[in-house]
């Protein structure tokens, strides 16, 4: 009661942040007479005087009004289109990092200009963020000529673009692509090995256009850069063969008692548990093929990688399903993800944890290897990198406490520039999906009967061609946009408002684009060659007819063939009627048999029906039923928030260590000389080995120093002669030898390196420290996945999951940081410095390999057993002693495998009695005494 008084007395937030906006509107209608007098030049050159002010310390909120009173005007000389004064207020609402609602068709796209415009100005880069690359295109092409004529440049970026294309589009004032390509080209840039290889800028000021889809829709979906790894396609073929022995519970609930069923399915969570028959059975199966032994157990720690298949191969065979989750391109011969919200299909996207295999094997296609995990970020920490974030969509503000909880982003609801006069009805429901269909068909013939068009929605590909077919039967002509259709997608909506037009489309509905009542002429004359004025005239002339007779029929009328789990999918097919001010209408058609209905609507609907006893072709209109689906939706939504907070929680912590690694990357790469760095790791390293031998603080009885020379010489590969020391210096504290332990490893270093010289030296110190951070940063990914896959155990013993994952991925990560020390160490102390002798003989060699090598694959066959040999023995590569890997810097190499003792016992050589144990050995063998004779002594 107290709310709604304060809401009529003062206002909403929304109408109160409106309000404010609207002074500023007044102050940018104030510039337009003025800015309308300038010549095309002297508009132009508004763009240098507003870079000039920003560079002189004004702010860019001071210079707004001025700025897009010329962004209007220049639109309105170039593309004809002026900006609403709603569009003012999206635009202003973007530049001041918000997310901006605006309902479809109230030019998004234009509105967005503005923001664009204002903030390109201060030269940092303005990234533009799309759903799919055609809208990437389409938007920088439609706006291009705008931002050109006011001296901005403009860029797009896609996958498998040229590297110099792909820089060149992240040095543009604006610059056009799709969420994956942004995120990938971060976790690329974070792998290079020069600062020159990098591509974007610092992240500064990003717009994402349908920001809910992206930043809710998609958060849950990590970006993953990964590597292949061990081929286990044998095994996803052979357990799929034993998902037709196991029978799914039809229990509520698995009863592990009654041992009723193999397997029971938790739909909601997308999940599977298997019962101790299953199990069992199971075990059996892999016995008799002879991937388990006799006495072994699926739940031994050793097999779990094997009950990770089954589970996957249950997955794929009965919650994963052809045509909804995926389609299989017979052309490729590859399966194809689709996205559940949109309905788009992603090439190239593959799921995680051996599911993508596993349907693979189920539907007959090559089974590709699976892949280890080399960078991955989420779409929630990338986008939360940018100094300023902003968005706009149709339908945000059911999901207005998310966004400001997880990207403190407030939500704007715009006003329209005309009223809304499309009809919402009341969703009608039906006892079976078949009667739902029957009841669609005679919608349909009722509404195409008076000349409107109909954009029927489905959730699925399955769903919208099983309604195409009974349309078919029904003699009714359509046009049918799914994943399967998606190059036509622009033809298909671009006449979609057409009279009598029937549409079916999945939940990507043309999203980003209108559909015109009457038509798309300009598309129609577009597609049609050598036409004259007097017939684009009448081409216009006859949409003018078209689309009076569509408004007189009603407009577009929209028939949603089942509800969505999210609310926001349903608005924005309902959406799609109605734009600036056109009539519209729209309905649901449901039945107890659909996915939401069945698995989240209570009971109570469905024993309100069965009291009914309604036919299956009759419906029901209550409000009672429409809310209790919005209350299962909520439920739906809940769960997804709680799953994406989830999800957040434990990527943050990895965010945290990500920000590090990166961070090192970059000091790497732009520091001139890393010597005085890798004195500081000689120290660390070496003092905690010496830890282990010498503790602190300890007298010399308790020390084990044959233990620390042996392993000086193990891990460095130079001998120190430690006991020799003691020998000689009586006084040898434990203080002391540390540091002359340390002192000599540098030294014995920095011998090294003026061997390599100064610039050869730096370059491999920073090669060596950046490959040993890639690759325990790729080790560590790998056991942060594999920690959090099991984290939530701890719950069993009252620990608190979270809480555990963070300790234990610190403590991992601090592991991780000591050991890239420790391999930078050793690695820069076992380089060979080659003499010039024997880099001619490593380049003679390396020579006569490559030859030997060319010919092997010149010649190669294949055997029974499929391995490749070499056709004839005189073709296979001769190895003279170890192999070496030479690493190649500048004039000279380095040889970066270890320096291994050629040992050749003399036993004809007279050993004195009284030989040091670490001297070196009389036979010659290089060796110390003790390594040597004195040890086959």
């Amino acid at each position: 009661m107290l709310s709604t008084i304060i809401k009529k007395t003062i206002g909403t937030k929304n109408d109160r942040e409106l309000k404010r906006m609207r002074k500023i509107v007044d102050k940018i209608n104030g510039f337009e007479n003025a800015i309308m007098a300038l010549s095309d030049d002297e508009l132009r050159q508004k763009t240098t005087e507003f870079k000039e002010r920003h560079q002189k310390g004004e702010s860019l909120d001071s210079i707004l009004p001025e700025a897009f009173a010329v962004c209007r005007e220049a639109s309105r000389r170039v593309n004809g289109m002026r900006h609403y004064d709603v569009q003012l207020i999206g635009g202003i609402t973007l530049h001041e990092g918000k997310i901006a609602e605006m309902k479809t068709g109230e030019g998004k796209t234009l509105m967005g200009t503005l923001a664009m415009y204002i903030n390109a100005i201060s030269g940092k880069g303005v990234h533009v963020v799309t759903v799919n690359d055609y809208l990437a295109t389409r938007d920088a092409e439609l706006n291009r000529g705008l931002f050109e004529f006011l001296g901005l440049t403009v860029g797009v970026i896609y996958s498998q673009q040229p590297p110099q294309e792909k820089f060149d589009a992240y040095r543009a004032d604006i610059t056009y692509g799709t969420n994956n390509e942004y995120g990938f080209d971060y976790l690329r840039d974070n792998m290079v090995f020069s600062m020159d290889e990098k591509k974007q800028r610092p992240l500064n000021y990003c717009i994402i256009d349908e920001i809910d889809s992206i930043l809710i829709d998609e958060a849950r979906t990590p970006l993953i850069i990964s590597g292949q790894a061990e081929d286990s396609a044998h095994l996803y073929a052979l357990i799929n063969n034993i998902i037709p022995r196991l029978t799914q519970s039809k229990d509520e609930e698995l009863n592990k008692e009654n041992k009723e069923g193999d397997f029971w399915i938790d739909e909601k969570n997308r999940a599977i548990e298997i019962s101790e028959k299953g199990y069992e059975k199971i075990e059996r199966f892999l016995i008799e093929v002879g991937e388990l032994g006799e006495n072994e157990s699926l739940y031994s720690p050793a097999r779990l990688p094997l009950l990770a298949h089954v589970q996957a191969a249950i997955k794929a065979h009965y919650i994963f399903i052809k045509n909804v989750h995926y389609i299989v391109d017979e052309a490729g011969g590859e399966i194809v993800i689709v996205d559940e919200n949109t309905g788009r299909t992603m090439p190239g996207r593959r799921w995680s944890e051996g599911l993508h295999q596993a349907v693979e094997a189920k539907e007959g296609v090559e089974i590709q290897p699976e892949n280890q995990t080399m960078a991955t970020t989420t779409f929630q920490n990338y986008f939360r990198l940018y100094s300023k974030l902003s968005g706009m969509t149709g339908t945000a503000d059911t999901e207005a406490a998310e966004f400001k909880s997880t990207y403190n982003l407030d939500v704007v609801i715009i006003p329209t520039h005309r009223p809304i006069a499309r009809i919402d009805l009341n969703d009608q429901i039906f006892m079976t999906k078949l009667g739902k269909y029957q009841g669609i068909i005679r919608e349909i013939k009722q509404i195409t009967a008076k000349g409107a068009p109909v954009l029927v929605g489905t959730a699925t590909i399955e769903a919208s061609e099983e309604l195409s077919y009974l349309l078919e039967q029904a003699g009714i002509a359509h046009n049918v946009l799914n994943a399967k259709q998606h190059e036509r997608e622009a033809e298909i909506i671009a006449q979609a408002g057409r009279p009598s037009a029937v549409t079916i489309a999945t939940n990507m509905a043309g999203r980003g684009t209108d559909i015109i009542l009457g038509g798309n002429w300009q598309a129609e004359v577009a597609n049609l060659h050598d036409l004259t004025e007097e017939q684009k005239e009448q081409l216009q002339a006859d949409w003018q007819i078209k689309n009076e007779q569509v408004k007189q029929a009603g407009g577009l009328h929209i028939i949603g063939s089942e509800r969505h789990e999210s609310r926001r999918i349903d608005n924005q097919l309902r959406g799609r009627a109605g734009r600036q001010g056109d009539p519209g209408y729209s309905r649901f058609f449901l039945s107890l048999e659909d996915d939401l209905m069945r698995i989240f609507a209570g009971e109570r609907v469905v024993n309100m029906f069965r009291a009914m006893g309604l036919k299956e072709d009759e419906a029901i209109e209550h409000k009672m039923v429409s809310k209790s689906i919005e209350n299962a939706q909520g439920k739906v939504e809940a769960r997804d928030f709680d799953a994406r907070k989830q999800l957040l929680k434990y990527d943050d912590v990895a965010n945290d260590q990500r920000k590090v690694i990166y961070g090192q990357r970059d000091d790497l790469l732009l520091e001139a000389d890393l010597y005085e760095s890798i004195k500081g790791m000689h120290h660390e390293v070496y003092n905690i080995l010496i830890d282990q031998f010498v503790p602190r603080g300890s007298v010399d009885d308790q020390w084990n120093i044959d233990g620390l020379e042996d392993e000086i010489e193990e891990a460095f590969r130079f001998y120190m002669p430690i006991n020799d020391w003691l020998d000689a210096d009586r006084r040898l504290d434990e203080e002391g030898l540390r540091q002359k332990i340390i002192d000599t490893a540098i030294a014995h270093y920095d011998e090294k390196r003026s061997q390599m010289g100064e610039e050869n030296a730096s370059r491999l110190e920073r090669d060596f420290m950046l490959r040993n951070l890639d690759r325990h940063w790729k080790e560590h990914l790998t056991q942060m996945d594999q920690l959090r896959k099991g984290i939530h155990l701890r719950s069993y013993a009252q620990k608190n999951p979270e809480q555990e994952y963070k300790r234990e991925s610190f403590e991992l990560f601090q592991a991780m940081l000591g050991a890239i020390k420790s391999d930078v160490v050793q690695d820069l102390a076992r380089v060979h410095i080659p003499t010039p002798e024997e880099i001619a003989f490593l380049e003679e060699e390396r020579r006569r390999q490559a030859e030997q090598i060319r010919m092997t694959f010149e010649h190669a066959t294949m055997n029974l057993e499929g391995e490749i040999t070499p056709s004839t023995p005189a073709e296979r590569p001769v190895q003279q002693g170890f192999k070496r890997v030479a690493v190649s810097l500048g004039s000279g190499s380095v040889d970066f495998t270890p320096v291994k003792h050629q040992v050749e016992h003399n036993d004809d050589v007279e050993i004195p009695e009284n030989i040091n144990r670490n001297a070196p050995c009389p036979c010659g063998s290089g060796l110390k005494y003790k390594q040597c004779h004195g040890k086959l002594t």
